[in-house]
């Protein structure tokens, strides 16, 4: 449903909002290293966040990447908008470029469903929230 620059900005902002500080920076190597995403592929997708005014960068020894705002008003959509956009929440779910309300292919009305519920999940999901869940502490996420 995502692309693979989604997905890693989402996993690369949930480990900046672990360490969320107002002063530290996390740095993209760290970040690269423990979630193995590409350290270049992941640098163009920070940038895209920091132009997106989710993330301020650093330069510097003590340089590196951080939260513009608390994890609790950063909702996933806002990561997804940034790098995906929102047509994910509105394309047919089959690929026509006709499907909609109106003129719905046979996979609409059951996609509309899901979709929806999917875009409502993303509005709601905070990244505060992602951090507070128990399943954060289990072996799937890295702890810097």
């Amino acid at each position: 449903m995502f692309s693979a620059s989604c997905h890693y900005g989402i996993q690369a902002m949930m480990c900046i909002a672990r360490h969320y500080s107002a002063n530290d920076n996390i740095e993209l190597t760290k970040i690269a290293a423990e979630y193995d995403i590409p350290k270049h592929f992941l640098s163009k997708i920070l940038q895209q966040l920091v132009k997106g005014k989710l993330l301020k960068s650093t330069k510097g020894p003590s340089g590196g990447y951080r939260l513009i705002r608390h994890p609790d008003k950063i909702a996933l959509i806002d990561i997804v908008e940034v790098i995906d956009g929102t047509d994910v929440f509105y394309d047919c779910g089959i690929g026509f470029k006709k499907c909609d309300d109106s003129d719905p292919c046979p996979f609409h009305d059951d996609y509309k469903v899901v979709r929806e519920k999917v875009k409502n999940l993303f509005e709601t999901k905070t990244l505060g929230e992602l951090n507070k869940d128990p399943a954060v502490s289990g072996s799937i996420l890295p702890i810097l």
